[in-house]
């Protein structure tokens, strides 16, 4: 993700560079007011260049999945790239505001002359310009409404549809108001570029058509309680379901008025087109789910996506795999599909944090799938109980001067702890996975 990122800015930023310093550097102004008028562009050309690839990525390219380690991270792209275009949008917004206190403090003597336009196209200047001011003001909006993190999801997601008629009114400001010269030269290419991509993605979602190849229909079977708080939920997919490898995860829209949430696959592909998802109560929706879903019930399924496959794993690594709550869900996917050729189960320790081990209606069946699987070693830590994971007990019982493999599924807190403590114990051998997946 921030790898993808820093390409990005450092692309754009070279681009502007060159034009600035090397093929149109303007001449005869005052250094203060040629100063402002290129952070103007660069902040102008920074914003929506990260705009636009934050709403390319919005269509969820499965292609991008490799490159950048699944469609988690590819969400985070999109979401990190949305919030730093707003940041420079913000810059760009205080720089052009900027012009009063420079005529105030070195007058309006250097000031570089506007490029002059007449007829229709100073029409569309003016209105690309009202288009850029408005736009930014709710773009910013939405940016300190993304940050807060206890802004109601439905409204956020509502609010979130008008994403892609604030881009392509940005991106006419951008088109328009950019120097003429631009268009002739490596950044106006660039920035064409970027914006064709930002277009697609304003138009697919603006047409409600993301993840249309994908999306495959069924019923619900079966629900069911496997704890107060946890609705299990079983579907049979329609014809065109092309399966999935144990670890990934689906869009699953229950309700059309709703829309679509990621739910990770709980269980083994068998060739039957059906999944199984074991759903927490911890937002507003899946706290309904239980009342409103019966068998019978249409669904909606969009996917599979993601990399967190045992497929993918490290040969000749320790492997450790841990699950907190519900993050137990792809593990449980993983034992299952394992369970046809339990010779192919790598060696393994399975750690499962539960809050209540005594009334957890997990461990009994991941000690039951752990059976059939010796090679994976099954320990549960009930917090009720005493019994925390710690990046200490993992160092102590495994070789640290061997590579070590961590898959992880849990709370972020947890997943912090152990990273951190694990990186310091193997000193750059460690990997460590970790669904990060979140709509916001």
């Amino acid at each position: 993700m921030h790898t993808l990122l820093t390409l990005i800015i450092a692309i754009v930023s070279l681009a502007w560079g060159w034009e600035a310093l090397v093929a149109g550097a303007p001449t005869g102004g005052a250094a203060p007011w040629v100063l402002r008028q290129e952070a103007l562009y660069l902040s102008g050309l920074l914003s929506i260049s990260l705009l636009s690839v934050a709403m390319l990525l919005a269509t969820r390219p499965a292609w991008l999945e490799t490159p950048l380690g699944g469609m988690d991270r590819v969400y985070r792209t999109h979401k990190w790239a949305g919030i730093l275009a707003g940041g420079f949008a913000a810059l760009h917004w205080l720089i052009e505001a900027s012009s009063e206190l420079l005529k105030a403090i070195v007058g309006r003597q250097g000031r570089p002359a506007k490029e002059n336009y007449s007829g229709f196209l100073e029409v569309l200047r003016d209105l690309a310009e009202d288009f850029g001011e408005w736009a930014i003001y709710v773009l910013l909006a939405m940016l300190a409404i993304t940050l807060w993190k206890r802004f109601p999801y439905r409204p956020w997601r509502l609010l979130h549809r008008v994403m892609p008629v604030l881009y392509l009114m940005l991106a006419v400001h951008a088109l328009l108001l950019a120097p003429w010269a631009y268009w002739s030269r490596p950044v106006g290419v660039l920035l064409a570029a970027l914006i064709v991509g930002g277009v697609y993605g304003s138009v697919l979602s603006l047409g409600g058509r993301i993840g249309r190849s994908r999306q495959v229909p069924g019923e619900v079977i079966d629900v069911a309680h496997t704890a107060p708080d946890v609705l299990a939920v079983r579907c049979r997919l329609a014809e065109g379901w092309r399966g999935h490898r144990p670890g990934q995860f689906v869009f699953v829209s229950f309700d059309q008025g709703e829309g679509r949430h990621p739910f990770t696959i709980a269980s083994a592909d068998c060739g039957k087109r059906e999944v199984s998802f074991q759903i927490k109560a911890i937002g507003d929706y899946t706290r309904t789910l239980a009342k409103r879903l019966t068998a019978g019930q249409p669904v909606q399924v969009e996917g599979p996506y993601g990399r967190f496959d045992l497929a993918h794993r490290q040969r000749g690594a320790q492997q450790i795999w841990i699950a907190g709550g519900i993050g137990v869900t792809p593990f449980l996917a993983w034992l299952e599909a394992l369970q046809k050729r339990p010779g192919d189960a790598p060696s393994a320790d399975l750690h499962y944090c539960s809050r209540d081990r005594d009334t957890d209606p997990f461990v009994s069946k991941l000690a039951a799938l752990c059976e059939r699987l010796p090679a994976i070693r099954l320990r549960i830590h009930g917090a009720m109980q005493g019994h925390r994971l710690s990046a200490e007990q993992l160092a102590a019982e495994h070789d640290r001067s061997r590579p070590v493999e961590v898959w992880f599924c849990g709370p972020q807190g947890l997943a912090d702890g152990l990273h951190a403590g694990l990186r310091d114990a193997w000193h750059g051998k460690l990997r460590f996975h970790q669904e990060a997946f979140a709509m916001r």
